[in-house]
């Protein structure tokens, strides 16, 4: 099993390559952003205690992440790996995640960053924000705060799996299929 965390600040690319290397590597997709949504939408015991932090304007605990994130892993069948797009966001949760792994007997083979420089990132999501609908992805100021929030609490995650010899940078910049094709290359390394 390949379970590849592809990581990257907001505007990297890594929704649209994860889907890509999902296909390519017959990998289970585990967006936390879309596991929220689902556990919302249906109502489970899960996602009614993740929606009671959500309306306060709170952030969902890591425990609770970590616990939607163990019952979508166990029900993984079928597939020959995880791709992890937006998880894990600190050193806290990259441990959290190491050791469900661990316990599930199919730990991490690595983390992929995708390198994207922060003015291409503004520009992506500007352009993004034309169709998004986004109020956040329309101003730059806010673009850059939260590049830069995930330089300050998140980027540590790629120091995290470094030193564990799991992580390497890929090029995020060029068209699609030529940055899927940096990625595919790197995963066929891990």
């Amino acid at each position: 099993m390949k379970n590849i965390i592809l990581f990257g600040p907001p505007g990297s690319g890594k929704g649209t390559q994860a889907e890509k290397l999902a296909e390519r590597f017959n990998l289970l997709h585990i967006s936390t952003g879309d596991m929220f949504r689902y556990e919302i939408k249906h109502d489970t015991p899960l996602g009614k205690k993740a929606k009671s932090y959500m309306d306060k304007g709170e952030l969902v605990p890591d425990e609770v992440t970590i616990e939607m994130l163990r019952e979508r892993v166990k029900k993984a069948t079928g597939v020959d790996g995880i791709i992890f797009d937006g998880f894990p966001r600190n050193k806290a949760q990259a441990e959290a995640l190491d050791e469900l792994m661990h316990d599930l007997e199919s730990p991490i083979s690595g983390l992929i960053l995708l390198d994207v420089s922060e003015d291409e990132i503004v520009k992506r999501i500007l352009k993004r924000g034309e169709s998004s609908g986004r109020a956040d992805d329309r101003d730059e100021s806010i673009i850059r705060n939260r590049i830069e929030v995930f330089r300050k609490q998140t980027a540590p995650v790629f120091s995290y799996y470094d030193k564990k010899g799991l992580a390497v940078k890929v090029n995020g910049l060029g068209g699609i299929d030529e940055i899927a094709g940096r990625l595919a290359s790197a995963v066929e390394k891990l």
